[in-house]
């Protein structure tokens, strides 16, 4: 019985778990965690092993569908060449630069971390001239924005955090985004680290910390500046780092010197002795490492100033570039050395009137006809985008939309024209990377149905349309061989990851900037930013905090039963649909009581935006002021903030999209029907 060697088809990067697949008249007869992927080690979450579903599942997209009528649900199965001919005359019809791609996480099953699936759409995109939006806008991109003003884009790895870490700081950090940290978290925790939590609710990683800070939702960066305040204040600062490796110390210096922990103690919400506590124990047991979150962190006003602000704690200490200190795994960050080729002809692109990868740029393009054709390639768009009815007026007014997915989505049901089968992770080739590791995902069985591969639908719509030199390679895998084949993969291939147990170690740090040159322009940690000056930004960071027309403030997360809106927001997956049977929002029993709800109620959640109904649940896990949801559901955009949360010129300031909207959201909640 031949074995074949994969990776879960969720992408909960940084870290990613082996799988190994055993197949059988070709048919997968047995998915289990691979002993010895060393990232994993065997280990699956519940978001792992219900991915043996989706073989057999039998809401799986496996025919063309087309309708001639948005608002019916008259599907009809449609022959390939027939949806393909369609596509290409509608895009024909229109100038290049009214035809766009927007793609999702559907697409990175077998390919995160890696990306040979969006370098091929980029590459059609560059060479015909059409628009392509990245998707980490609407994840981490934010995020890594402040901490790349402050020149601390790279990360130390779990593995680092484990062995050498004696404080860890989990700010805004929970364990089911990258569940494989949690082993190395634990792992420090019995050698004696203190771990220490910042959070708006209780979560599975502060379950494990000595110590929690319930912090107020959108005063994270004011709660780092009052760090910053007692650090410096009590004489607690690594003089020796700061002179040699950062600039603008003395103007930070002066510049937190008002925000103390007694001013920040009624914006934060925690009382002035915790702050000064926590600052100690940060800047005293060394090596201390900050992990910082991902999406959910960075939404709101000004959500890129947590991490601008908590990116500066670590040059205070002196703990970058140090084994166990500096800021550890995060969603979207790389460890030093890590690196791959691109393949998306970036330099050809052509000159054009291009929609920035601004958020509320793309919904409005969307809306006033800038796009007429649009690609939604492995994407529930309508529970990406925020002030989502406003984006669903724009889909209903397109020539032409088309979905290519494993499953019908909202978006798929409600606007598009044509959906198209894709193939699921066992069904083609591919290789995921963590901060460690490259992976093989093999191809095991033949794709279901009619699914196709995406190279495929690229390829056959580029021929279509002209465009020369699109798919130079010989097939799929010499075109991941020319991604993966870099000198910090060893010059990886498929065949060699076969003949490998399926992997290849990368050649990287395992602590971050070991050699003290910073991603900044100045190589230094960079306390005070010229680029954000000259952008029009604060060249300092600055205290946030969170004001709304509405009374709780609505924060959002991850669950470890489900990862954005993967597989139909998890309704495909029986296991998970258990776990997921609709929105449900935390509450405080003080915000309940005061509204007559109790626990497990039918709610209305509302603002001025809209509404939706959802169950609540009554719990002393989150904070008075505050209400909490699992995103991917599509209802919650409804209530989204679409603010652009960067100005249009800092857009192209690093090498990934930053053009989030500031998603703010401030809610009421009633008893429901």
């Amino acid at each position: 019985m031949p074995t074949y060697h994969s990776m879960c088809p969720m992408n909960c990067h940084p870290t990613l778990c082996g799988m190994t697949v055993e197949v059988e008249d070709g048919k997968p007869v047995s998915i289990a965690g691979d002993g010895d992927n060393p990232d994993s080690r065997g280990f699956l979450c519940v978001r792992g092993r219900a991915a043996s579903e989706i073989v057999g599942n039998d809401r799986r997209l496996l025919h063309p569908l087309v309708r001639a009528n948005r608002k019916a649900d008259n599907w009809r199965q449609a022959g390939w060449d027939e949806v393909l001919d369609v596509v290409a005359e509608k895009i024909a019809a229109v100038e290049p630069r009214e035809v766009a791609f927007w793609t999702g996480h559907g697409l990175a099953v077998n390919d995160y971390g890696v990306g040979l699936k969006w370098q091929l759409i980029e590459r059609l995109a560059n060479l015909y001239g059409c628009q392509r939006w990245n998707p980490a806008m609407t994840c981490w991109g934010l995020g890594g924005f402040g901490l790349g003003l402050t020149g601390a884009l790279e990360t130390s790895t779990k593995e680092d955090m484990g062995a050498s870490s004696n404080l860890i700081l989990l700010w805004g950090a929970n364990l089911p985004s990258q569940p494989n940290t949690a082993r190395f978290l634990l792992a420090a925790k019995r050698r004696g680290a203190k771990i220490l939590a910042v959070d708006v609710r209780e979560t599975e990683a502060t379950a494990q910390a000595d110590e929690t800070y319930l912090v107020r939702p959108g005063s994270d960066a004011t709660l780092a500046l009052a760090l910053m305040n007692a650090i410096v204040a009590e004489g607690l600062v690594d003089r020796n780092f700061i002179a040699r490796h950062s600039v603008g110390f003395e103007a930070l210096a002066g510049h937190v010197r008002g925000y103390t922990p007694e001013w920040a103690e009624a914006k934060t919400g925690i009382a002035a002795q915790r702050i000064r506590a926590l600052a100690r124990d940060y800047a005293t047991v060394a090596p201390a490492m900050v992990v910082i979150g991902g999406s959910s962190l960075h939404k709101g006003a000004n959500g890129w100033m947590a991490a601008r602000a908590i990116s500066c704690l670590p040059a205070l200490i002196g703990a970058f570039g140090k084994p166990g200190g500096g800021i550890g795994p995060r969603h979207g960050g790389v460890s030093t050395g890590r690196a791959l080729n691109s393949i998306a002809a970036r330099d050809r692109r052509k000159p054009g009137d291009y929609v920035p990868d601004q958020m509320p740029a793309i919904s409005a393009a969307i809306r006033d006809g800038t796009v007429k054709v649009l690609l939604v390639l492995g994407s529930n768009m309508l529970s990406s985008f925020p002030d989502s009815r406003a984006l669903a007026r724009g889909l209903d007014s397109l020539d032409l939309t088309v979905g290519y997915d494993l499953f019908m989505t909202d978006t798929f049901r409600k606007h598009a024209d044509i959906v198209l089968p894709a193939t699921a992770w066992l069904e083609e080739v591919g290789a995921k990377a963590t901060n460690t590791h490259l992976y093989l995902c093999d191809k095991a069985v033949e794709p279901a149905g009619e699914a196709r591969p995406l190279d495929r639908l690229l390829r056959d719509l580029a021929d279509r349309l002209g465009v020369e030199d699109y798919f130079p390679w010989a097939d799929t895998e010499a075109a991941l061989d020319a991604v993966i084949g870099h000198k910090a993969t060893g010059h990886a291939s498929v065949a060699g990851m076969r003949a490998n147990g399926g992997r290849a170690a990368l050649e990287i740090s395992h602590v971050a900037y070991p050699d003290g040159r910073f991603s900044a322009p100045s190589g230094k940690i960079e306390f005070y930013s010229d680029r954000a000056a000259a952008l029009g930004l604060p060249p300092l960071p600055m205290p946030t905090h969170a004001d709304g027309d509405y009374p709780l403030a609505l924060c959002q997360g991850r669950t470890i039963a489900h990862f954005h809106s993967f597989y139909d927001q998890s309704q495909a997956l029986p296991s998970l649909a258990r776990l997921n049977k609709g929105p449900e929002i935390w509450i405080s029993p003080d915000d309940a009581a005061a509204r007559g709800i109790e626990n497990a109620q039918p709610v209305r959640v509302h603002n001025s935006r809209g509404e939706f109904d959802a169950l609540a649940r009554v719990t002393e896990k989150i904070r008075p002021g505050a209400v909490w949801m699992r995103d991917g559901w599509t209802v919650l955009n409804r209530l989204t903030s679409n603010r652009p949360a960067v100005p249009d010129n800092a857009l192209d300031l690093f090498h990934f999209t930053v053009g989030q909207a500031d998603y703010e959201t401030y809610v009421d909640v009633a008893p429901g029907a």
